[in-house]
């Protein structure tokens, strides 16, 4: 199923949600039709390409800090390349580990294919020597949006 985009009332993005959520939120009248499908219509509406809300909702915690860390959200932010070879990934690497008091954070973990990951074990990548090929970062709300 296709995803619609979800617009505050200022015009700026707030999510992602199933066409049949954007259908149930125009039966509502929460939100009306920005952008639709030519020709395309389930009961009475168009199928939405990309809705507005009616009334604003705050978002401040959106400018608070970034989003939740997530083993999805690091092989997504790493594109599923592993960050000491460049190989597709599968599998996420701690560069700290944990049983050393690594956190699950942004800025401690990559994307790794299960190669690296194995040789790399239990050890820093300055030990294992096997540098990073980027410094790993939390994401912003922006930068989460376009992944």
């Amino acid at each position: 199923m296709s995803v619609v985009l979800v617009l505050n009332a200022d015009s700026g993005p707030l999510h992602r949600v199933s066409v049949r959520h954007a259908i149930r939120m125009l039966f509502r009248e929460v939100a009306v039709v920005e952008e639709a499908r030519p020709d395309d219509r389930i009961g009475v509406f168009p199928v939405p390409t990309i809705i507005r809300l009616v009334s604003y909702v705050v978002t401040r915690w959106r400018h608070s800090h970034g989003p939740a860390w997530s083993r999805a959200g690091v092989l997504t932010r790493d594109g599923r390349r592993c960050a000491f070879c460049g190989k597709p990934a599968s599998t996420i690497d701690h560069v700290l580990p944990r049983s050393r008091g690594g956190a699950n954070s942004w800025t401690n973990t990559v994307a790794a294919c299960g190669r690296c990951n194995q040789r790399k074990g239990d050890r820093t990548p300055e030990e294992a020597r096997m540098p990073l090929r980027f410094r790993p970062a939390a994401p912003s709300w922006a930068e989460a949006a376009a992944l």
